[in-house]
């Protein structure tokens, strides 16, 4: 491993800039997540203490063993979506340490719109599943949730992707033996009664949690017959009548502390990760504040990021003097093995086939990917189409969708039409996708497009009717995504 150097002044009016810059796109972020956290705002909240429980961050928090962070996922989805606030698309979602092992939890906030799924609540959910299943994680639901909302049901209920995947999902995952465990906390109606059902081992609170297919107002309009909650669906009804529930506990704490109690049992063929200790990177990271440009359409050497993420700033760089627009080796980050593909200008053909070379290497030799994406594209004009820039642009991505390895991808800069599929943008199956403040993400930049429809309209003895260039570039934030 050869040792990176840094060329970054951290004393210059650049550095300066760049710092101020992006210290301001930090404090609007950090605002956006401290609204998203107020979850339903102050009374909704105190109505759910009064009433007994604890508030869903309180309850991952004694979930996850102590001294252990909480690894939070899409904490800003749903982010100005509907007409009314829906913090967090109403659930959180996050891998955490559960007696050693490493867990996905996906818990409804019942202070948000009573825990009922949005559109984004679905998609958030589905996703979380998703990592899950790629990543043999066991899935602990911490479950009160109104169920599905009525008034979107044409866009939480019917398509593949909807609110049945959820189930569809916890049935394939309990078949390979990734256990799904559900811990009724509150209201849990209708379709979100599978939760529980589909689930391994189920936990209700007594006199607080309740599970039915139709509650009693539906029950009532449907049926005629008056029941109450209890009755119909209370926690002592599952266990001891229907036998829907496994456990019976008497409150929130003791729930979890069951939960927990589970996992150490379920999860006896899980393989719990190993503690591995590494060296940090030689080079403060928080210094990428100050080195990455403030205007976005600058260049600079993304080797300076890499000192400062991977282990003991230490890097072997495959094909060093070749096709420099694209760097690519291996590290360590964390004490973990990985191959890095960092943009460094725009893709040629050389940097397709050399990003190809080593991504087939990595598959072969077992090495997760990530990539650090910073990308206007692959190149354009009548001598890079002569010489097949298309066809060597399909076998790069053709690499990265055959790649079988984990993969993270990082938008540290721009990622603009093909560059994204060739740097592993969604499309292509990333186990974690991630997107600095500073990031911009669409089919092309907003100016770009909008000369493009220029040409395209005159071309056509047409005029443009509305600029579109303000709209991409609103649609192309890392908070839009």
């Amino acid at each position: 491993m050869s040792i990176l150097t840094s060329k970054v002044d951290t004393h210059s009016e650049n550095y300066r800039r760049n710092l101020q810059h992006h210290i301001a796109l930090l404090d609007g972020y950090f605002q956006k997540l401290e609204r998203a956290f107020s979850g339903g705002g102050e009374s909704k909240q105190q109505k759910h203490q009064v009433n007994g429980k604890l508030l869903v961050r309180d309850r991952i928090a004694r979930l996850i063993d102590n001294d252990t962070a909480f690894f939070e996922l899409s904490a800003l989805a749903a982010l100005d979506c509907y007409d009314e606030e829906v913090a967090c698309a109403g659930i959180i979602t996050g891998i955490g340490v559960i007696q050693n092992i490493e867990c996905m939890v996906i818990a409804n906030d019942a202070t948000v719109k009573a825990g009922c799924y949005y559109p984004l609540t679905v998609k958030k959910h589905l996703r979380a599943q998703t990592i899950a299943e790629s990543l043999n994680l066991p899935c602990v639901y911490l479950v009160d949730s109104g169920g599905a909302n009525l008034k979107l049901q044409d866009q939480v209920f019917p398509d593949r992707e909807h609110f049945g995947r959820i189930f569809f999902n916890q049935a394939r995952m309990s078949a390979k033996g990734i256990p799904q465990i559900a811990v009724v906390l509150g209201s849990c109606t209708a379709g979100g009664a599978y939760v529980p059902a589909m689930s391994d081992h189920v936990i209700m609170v007594d006199e607080q949690a309740s599970i039915y297919l139709g509650g009693p107002p539906l029950v009532k309009a449907a049926t005629g017959e008056e029941v109450d909650s209890e009755s119909l669906g209370g926690a002592a009804m599952h266990c001891s009548v229907s036998g829907v529930a496994d456990y019976l506990v008497d409150n929130d704490i003791d729930a979890i502390n069951k939960a927990r109690d589970l996992l150490l049992y379920s999860c006896g063929h899980i393989e719990r990760s190993p503690s591995i200790e590494f060296s940090e990177p030689r080079f403060n990271a928080d210094e990428i504040l100050g080195l990455v440009p403030d205007d976005s359409r600058m260049m600079y050497d993304v080797k300076e990021v890499i000192a400062r993420i991977v282990d003991d700033s230490a890097f072997c760089e495959f094909k060093s003097t070749f096709a420099k627009t694209i760097i690519c080796g291996f590290a360590h980050i964390s004490g973990n093995k990985v191959g890095i593909i960092a943009n460094n200008g725009i893709l040629f053909s050389e940097s397709a086939l050399k990003a190809c070379h080593f991504i087939q290497l990595c598959n072969k030799q077992k090495v997760p990917l990530v990539f650090l994406q910073n990308i206007t594209g692959f190149a354009v004009g009548e001598q890079f189409e002569r010489t097949g820039i298309a066809k060597h642009g399909a076998k790069m991505v053709a690499a990265v969708a055959c790649a079988d390895v984990p993969k993270i991808t990082v938008v540290i800069g721009g990622s603009y039409g093909a560059g994204n599929y060739g740097m592993c943008g969604r499309a292509y199956d990333p186990e974690f996708l991630f997107m600095w403040p500073n990031a911009s993400i669409s089919v092309m930049g907003g100016d770009v497009a909008e000369l493009v429809l220029d040409q395209v309209n005159a071309a056509n003895n047409k005029v443009t009717q509305s600029p579109v260039s303000e709209s991409i570039k609103e649609q192309s934030t890392p908070y839009y995504s």
